[in-house]
């Protein structure tokens, strides 16, 4: 079964990064870099502090810690665990990986911190303003697109994707849910 599980996931990869087009390859490069995206969070960081005021540090923190907790757990535990080869450095898949700017990743990708942390902070802050702001539910675009860059640029199979998106949202909750706790209990102190 697991077998099965990685052949159907090495055949989607390949049909996926296999669609691919010039004038996208700088943009998914650029979607894949994480320091383009601090401008974003930082947008997010005053939303979250123009919404919160001096309690937005128990929501701040809660981001913080979902999105260092889904990183941890995937970079930390999983890649070395699993030493699976990311598509770019697997040697059964040489010369079949569209790569770009001979950006090839670490050796291991299973499984993927882009797609954890970007669903970690995106399910965080969907529930923390999905009540007030019905269109937030757009940011699981923004986590989606950066975790199909990883595919495209042939660092990571869906699988990776998958799991690593799974954990991130798990992560997401669990700290919205702490947050809000805290946040609970603050509020009942001060009224």
């Amino acid at each position: 079964m697991i077998e099965y599980l990685k052949d159907l996931d090495q055949q989607l990869f390949l049909f996926l990064n296999g669609h691919h087009v010039p004038w996208l390859d700088p943009v998914m490069y650029w979607i894949s870099e994480k320091k383009v995206w601090i401008p974003f969070y930082l947008f997010l960081a005053g939303w979250i502090i123009r919404e919160y005021k001096w309690k937005s540090v128990i929501v701040l923190l809660g981001v913080g810690l979902a999105v260092a907790a889904s990183d941890q757990v995937c970079s930390g535990f999983m890649k070395p665990f699993f030493e699976r080869f990311r598509p770019s450095r697997d040697p059964e898949l040489e010369g079949l990986v569209h790569i770009v700017n001979d950006y090839r990743g670490g050796r291991f990708g299973f499984s993927s911190s882009h797609a954890s942390t970007s669903f970690a902070l995106a399910t965080f802050v969907f529930h923390t303003f999905r009540s007030k702001y019905h269109w937030v539910i757009w940011i699981f675009l923004w986590a989606a697109i950066v975790s199909y860059s990883r595919i495209y640029l042939g660092v990571h199979y869906p699988g990776d994707i998958l799991v690593g998106g799974l954990i991130g949202a798990m992560f997401g909750y669990l700290f919205y849910r702490i947050s809000r706790y805290y946040l609970n209990k603050f509020k009942s102190k001060f009224q």
